[in-house]
């Protein structure tokens, strides 16, 4: 069994650990209760996650003294709605919280930003705990504090950075994901070596398939690298006024294509961001910053973990001005400019803030039309 990890996130008096490896599930209460002024949680989690890990959790809590009630939410992108969150918060304060209260996160990314969304506004602010059970959360969402939901209009436009206490990651909850999500998760963990780490997307190439298999040591080796680089960036703009903004490599396109969707399983979201970074590449070369070399390895590398590359990966027709009016309501567009991240080569990625919205208009009529 891999060592156990932790990684501290410094924010000043806020900082927090994650802590990664396996079965920590049942060590749950030895690192949670610490952090508790009293002995009271709620933990939040979804249909599908709770009939697994739920009483794995709430056992262990129980062993180390702490009362802990539950709520269940439907599974799925679509939770993520201010419907759902209405219902969310009304459900809460039925549990007569108090400010000592904890918020638990039990579940992957849905449930990590509607829970951390939920404890920034309940009572004017609870803690909350992190406990990712996807790759992608583990590797993205559940660390830097950005909570949210979505809008009809747009993906994550509701929400606030609020920082969880505690990250607890559990290698061991990978084995019961399906292939599809676990390769949803690992385009977020190749996104750090295409940012500015080529050293690590190297060791992607040569191990991501063992990896992806179930090798429990180069997973935490892969959640490790990916959370440290993720948390070196927030330490340093937390509320993504600068640098943090270069994390959203590929998701303005994705973004687009996920909304075009409907937030369904048609598209993942690690999916819709694997499509968006190739479509990055293809834009940084484009406008001739990247080697079309580089197009192609990353291209190639995602497709041989079985991830989509292109929009027609996912369906045939797409509305390319729809697309279009969607990256003018991206949080990154500022007085109109469009924003992306674009990229010099693999390790290369920088902020480019007033791209020619015909290059990004051509880019996607090349890609997304047969």
């Amino acid at each position: 069994m891999p060592e156990i990890q932790k990684l501290h996130v410094s924010l000043d008096k806020r900082g927090y650990d994650i802590v990664i490896g396996e079965r920590l599930l049942a060590r749950a209460g030895e690192y949670i209760a610490p952090l508790l002024k009293g002995k009271n949680v709620i933990i939040i989690s979804d249909s599908n996650v709770s009939k697994l890990y739920l009483h794995r959790l709430t056992n262990s809590l129980e062993d180390a003294g702490i009362r802990s009630r539950s709520l269940v939410l439907p599974a799925g992108e679509a939770t993520k709605s201010l419907d759902n969150f209405a219902r969310l918060i009304e459900n809460l304060l039925e549990q007569k919280p108090d400010r000592s209260t904890v918020l638990i996160a039990l579940g992957g990314g849905v449930v990590g930003d509607i829970t951390g969304f939920a404890a920034s506004v309940l009572l004017r602010g609870v803690n909350f705990i992190q406990i990712p059970t996807t790759l992608l959360s583990q590797v993205d969402s559940s660390v830097g504090g950005k909570t949210g939901i979505n809008s009809q209009l747009g993906k994550n436009l509701i929400g606030s950075f609020h920082q969880p206490v505690l990250v607890l990651t559990d290698v061991a909850t990978l084995s019961s994901l399906p292939k599809r999500e676990m390769l949803a998760g690992y385009a977020e963990v190749v996104k750090y070596g295409f940012i500015n780490d080529p050293v690590f997307f190297a060791w992607l190439e040569k191990n991501a398939t063992a990896m992806l298999a179930g090798n429990s040591e180069l997973q935490t080796q892969a959640i490790l690298k990916s959370c440290k680089a993720k948390a070196d960036i927030v330490a340093a703009d937390e509320k993504e006024q600068n640098i943090r903004a270069l994390l959203n490599f590929g998701h303005t396109f994705g973004h687009a294509l996920e909304a075009e969707t409907g937030y369904s399983d048609t598209l993942l979201h690690g999916e819709a961001v694997a499509i968006g970074m190739v479509m990055a590449f293809a834009a940084s070369v484009k406008i001739g910053i990247c080697p079309k070399e580089d197009l192609q390895r990353a291209k190639a590398h995602l497709q041989s973990v079985g991830l989509p590359v292109s929009p027609l990966d996912i369906r045939k027709e797409w509305d390319t001005s729809a697309l279009m009016e969607h990256f003018t309501r991206d949080k990154k567009a500022t007085g109109g400019k469009l924003t992306f991240i674009m990229t010099h080569g693999i390790g290369k990625a920088f902020i480019e803030n007033n791209v020619d919205a015909g290059i990004i208009r051509q880019t996607l009529v090349e890609t997304c039309n047969l």
